[in-house]
């Protein structure tokens, strides 16, 4: 008895974790990854070109829309970029990196390349933009529509990489959500219906109508 009173005793006094220390750390284990993440990815520039589609004298203006949409699937394509590799010597694994938007409500078609440098987008876009220019160009006396590539990209000042800060937050978040799951799918701790785990129950002592009537007998004390 006197052992189980030591033991019980020392639990009471051994400190405890708070039930949700999973929160916290999840989190500052995110933060650091997302810091980590923005520190170590090199940085990385976009730049887009722009290619308008105009109809010829006597062709139909709205058909240009459908040009310029068409003309936007091909940028992407295999005969325009080996035209772009074999006008500027550009790998072609760069140029295949290059994505493509057109405007619903307009003939112009958005051509944009990613590098690790700016001067390295802004080749990457326009030469695709001029491939696409000559290549829509060739077949302008049965089409209709005409190519034009507006002025050279510049390039961009600022990389779109996630900064430091933006991906330590982002890293902090995930973390915290982690750990709010983690809080809902852990089994419950030492406490339970109001008692601690382990604490001994107490057996009732049988009733006294029982206990007359013979069924129980009577016992000198409450079992422990």
């Amino acid at each position: 008895m006197f052992r189980n009173l030591k033991e019980r005793a020392a639990r009471a006094r051994s400190p405890r974790l708070p039930r949700w220390w999973p929160l916290p750390l999840c989190a500052l284990l995110g933060a650091a990854g997302g810091a980590s993440y923005g520190l170590l990815t090199p940085p990385s520039y976009t730049a887009t070109g722009y290619v308008v589609v105009t109809p010829a004298k006597d062709s139909d203006p709205a058909g240009a829309l459908g040009f310029a949409q068409a003309y936007g699937q091909m940028a992407t394509g295999g005969a325009v970029l080996a035209e772009a590799h074999r006008a500027s010597g550009l790998p072609l694994g760069a140029l295949r990196g290059i994505r493509t938007t057109t405007e619903p409500d307009a003939p112009v078609i958005e051509i944009t390349g990613t590098a690790r440098t700016p001067h390295a987008s802004a080749a990457l876009a326009d030469a695709v933009a001029r491939a696409l220019t000559r290549t829509g160009n060739r077949a302008a006396t049965r089409t209709g529509a005409h190519l034009l590539a507006l002025a050279p990209t510049a390039g961009p000042a600022d990389p779109v990489s996630p900064s430091v800060p933006l991906s330590t937050g982002v890293g902090g978040c995930a973390g915290g959500l982690l750990g709010g799951l983690l809080l809902l799918v852990r089994p419950r701790g030492r406490w339970e219906t109001g008692h601690r785990a382990g604490q001994p129950g107490v057996i009732p002592a049988p009733a006294h109508g029982a206990v007359a009537s013979g069924a129980v007998p009577a016992a000198e004390g409450a079992v422990r």
